[in-house]
């Protein structure tokens, strides 16, 4: 399974409250990875809030995309949500994609305020709330909007994001599977929670979805969480199993290896795999 998309690389930064994480989003917009990915768990005590970071991380970068990785929808209001990722990406030169996740966590959720959803009416609402996010990035006024979590009494949406933003979803299980496959833009999994036989249902899941909302599974990117994997496993990933963009290690050094070796290595043999395939 190969959609021929462009490999890609990034870093999974922790958004530990010190100076670390820019550090490392300016060393890795040198190096030239593509993206990086930043956790969301704002009850984490020792961490940084995640779009305000992003938005630093932003400012110290000329290239790099950001996406948070993934927001918590539990504890974000969509329409705000919509605001905050037209802003970093009018700011960034088009440079911001979001990612969502349904949220976990639930005790430290409601620690922090967040509603006492079931799983179920978790993945209802984020549903929702792609909708919300969506029509405050339109450009149109007076929006309204009434669902059963979210709702818009007339809304005035704006600025519009100068790119269109993607959204990326955090999925695992068959009903989310099928919402990215019918109104996302992206799909982030993690490898610590899916290996190939997994990956390969999931892209099988979001393609059908996809097919029967008369989308292109193609134009979907997949984007894994794949931490220090070998270069002949990252090849296997992207044409085998359709992943077109890896997020490694955060640590400077191993950064450093990767770029310089690792990366040309993989997207060289990706290239010379599809080649033999199209022959």
């Amino acid at each position: 399974m190969d959609y021929g998309q462009p490999v890609r690389f990034g870093v999974f930064i922790t958004p530990e409250a010190t100076e670390r994480p820019l550090r490392q989003a300016s060393l890795a917009d040198e190096l030239g990875f593509d993206v990086i990915g930043v956790q969301d768990h704002p009850y984490q005590r020792r961490f940084f809030d995640t779009m305000t970071l992003l938005t630093a991380m932003a400012m110290r970068t000329e290239r790099i995309t950001v996406f948070p990785d993934v927001a918590n929808m539990q504890l974000h209001p969509p329409a705000l949500l919509a605001k905050e990722a037209a802003t970093i990406d009018i700011l960034s030169g088009g440079r911001f994609e979001l990612g969502l996740g349904a949220g976990g966590f639930s005790p430290a959720v409601q620690a922090y305020g967040g509603p006492t959803w079931t799983p179920g009416q978790a993945v209802s609402a984020l549903e929702e709330a792609i909708q919300v996010i969506r029509l405050l990035w339109s450009g149109q006024h007076g929006i309204k909007f009434e669902g059963r979590f979210h709702h818009l009494a007339g809304a005035h949406s704006g600025p519009v994001p100068p790119h269109a933003i993607g959204i990326w979803l955090g999925a695992y299980r068959p009903r989310m599977l099928s919402l990215v496959g019918r109104l996302a833009d992206g799909w982030v999994p993690s490898y610590g929670y899916m290996k190939e036989p997994e990956l390969l249902e999931g892209n099988r899941r979001i393609d059908e979805a996809a097919r029967g909302a008369g989308r292109d599974p193609g134009s979907i990117r997949r984007i894994l969480n794949a931490g220090m994997l070998d270069p002949s496993t990252l090849v296997s990933l992207a044409v085998e199993v359709g992943i077109d963009t890896f997020l490694v290690t955060d640590d400077e050094d191993e950064m450093r290896t990767f770029m310089k070796s690792t990366a040309p290595r993989v997207r060289e043999e990706v290239a010379a795999r599809r080649a033999r395939s199209a022959d």
